[in-house]
């Protein structure tokens, strides 16, 4: 246990309304827990809980210490929306709105980054044999160097079974990692629900409050029955704090069912096309949750009648579509400056007389040294018989342009799957143009390709298919985060 907190009601689990008979309880109740758990009295956590108490349980040392406290400024989330028309006619048929919402945190010099916790949940299975298992090896090395001291790095391989390489230690404190890492080796086939329950066991062993919290899969293959003890796993990292990304590597792994397990914790899926390009990604990603200044966001969706949520998308710091758990959609963190943005596509329902539709967005997101904030926005429409066409925003016009080139694929998918590939071969050739017309060259060759395919076998490739998805999720990222920041 450790207390290393900037709050010292948080220490004790209480607000600042507490009342003497709760800090004493409180108290007592930690302390009883460090006896337990054989603490040495002269520890140093025994010794801050005591000064904490002592602080709390006297009034004129409380009171001081509340002046002071209130000095110190936390973090506020700063949140804007735009709206694809807040004027809407009454008609008798469902019109769809566009929100864009974009988070960043406030600038106030006190910051606070916890460190890492990491664990690297690595396929050893026998068709990572080679090329793909040594570059991920060099991918392991590279975060040898990238992390810090404070940081805590774990390593799990599986195939169909688990094993722990490096247990959950700070990076300093490893024993012989790299003659550890070298040493993985390939065989058997893929449970990749042995690997992530090692991994979650791994990463337990801190205390998950007190660091940034993230579990890395890499995977070139589908995994064999078990996907549904993966999603129930990965429903509970959401509440433990814990956000699992995976990267897939090469054509052979199932893009859907990687998508639905990241999304449940906030994390993204990535698509790795040659071996050569593992170390690449993982350093981009091990960059980004290194500067962590807000995490755990949620959108606490409760719509009114009036309106039904279609569709969210995240946007920045990378592409991902997002799904509701429980009336809760798990946003992802806030990496350093980089905004958090995201699209929301509701149906707002006719309507038989004129009224305003209130539309609250509830957020509630973990700040680093401050705890848990939570925050409200609310969007109003409003709908009229005399209401005026309006132009949407650039940005707001922007981002539904890229979400509908990325549904194209994606319908061109369902209907090969439901056995109209000449509907798909006129998808993608209609997806080729507007990807031309976006300047995308290689992406609008690659569809015209595809097209060609489905005309001749009636599929698509596999390598195109996912060079398409995650082509134009990258296309969003860069194009969203391009213009908005340039602009600021």
């Amino acid at each position: 246990m450790s207390f290393e907190q900037s709050n010292y009601y948080q220490v004790l689990g209480l607000n600042r309304d507490a009342s003497a008979l709760e800090i004493e309880e409180a108290y007592g109740q930690i302390r009883a827990d460090l006896i337990r758990d054989e603490t040495d009295p002269s520890d140093l956590d025994f010794s801050f809980l005591l000064h904490v108490y002592e602080v709390l349980s006297n009034p004129q040392r409380r009171k001081l210490y509340d002046s002071l406290l209130a000095d110190v400024k936390v973090p506020k989330l700063l949140t804007a929306v735009q709206t694809s028309n807040a004027e809407l006619s009454l008609l008798d048929i469902p019109q769809i709105v566009y929100l864009l919402v974009e988070m960043r945190q406030e600038e106030i010099g006190n910051e606070k980054l916890l460190p890492l916790n990491l664990c690297l949940v690595v396929d050893c299975s026998t068709s990572m044999r080679g090329e793909r298992l040594e570059q991920a090896k060099s991918g392991l090395h590279m975060l040898l160097d990238k992390l810090s001291p404070g940081d805590v790095l774990s390593l799990v391989r599986f195939s169909d079974r688990a094993q722990v390489v490096l247990p959950a230690k700070h990076v300093g404190e490893q024993q012989e990692p790299v003659a550890k890492i070298q040493a993985l080796r390939a065989s058997g086939g893929t449970e990749i629900f042995q690997g992530l329950s090692a991994g979650v066991g791994q990463m337990n062993q801190v205390a998950l409050q007190e660091h940034n919290n993230h579990l890395i899969l890499l995977t070139d293959g589908y995994t064999y029955g078990d996907e549904g003890k993966c999603l129930r796993l990965a429903t509970r990292l959401a509440d433990e704090g814990i956000t699992l990304s995976a990267f897939g590597i090469g054509t052979d792994w199932d893009d859907q069912f990687l998508d639905t397990l990241v999304g449940l914790s906030g994390g993204h899926a990535e698509y790795i096309a040659t071996a050569g390009d593992i170390v690449s990604n993982l350093e981009r990603h091990i960059q980004g949750v290194g500067a962590i200044s807000a995490n755990r966001l949620q959108l606490r969706g409760k719509w009114p009648r009036a309106v039904q949520l279609l569709d969210i998308f995240r946007l920045t710091p990378f592409a991902q579509p997002l799904q509701s758990e429980n009336g809760q959609i798990q946003l992802g963190d806030i990496e350093g400056r980089t905004p958090l943005r995201f699209l929301l596509e509701f149906s707002v329902l006719p309507q038989p007389i004129p009224i305003r539709v209130r539309i609250p967005l509830a957020f509630m997101a973990e700040i680093p040294g401050h705890g848990e904030q939570e925050f409200e926005e609310i969007v109003q429409l409003s709908m009229a018989n005399d209401a005026l066409p309006v132009e949407p925003p650039p940005d707001v016009v922007r981002a539904a342009r890229l979400l509908t080139l990325y549904r194209l694929n994606e319908k061109a998918w369902r209907e090969i799957e439901a056995g109209h590939s000449d509907r798909a071969a006129t998808r993608m050739n209609h997806l080729s143009t507007r990807f031309l017309e976006a300047g995308e060259l290689i992406l609008a060759e690659q569809a015209s390709i595809e097209a060609q395919r489905l005309s001749k076998v009636g599929t698509l490739s596999p390598g195109g298919y996912k060079n398409l998805k995650y082509g134009t999720r990258a296309l969003m990222r860069k194009a969203i985060q391009w213009d908005q920041d340039d602009s600021m």
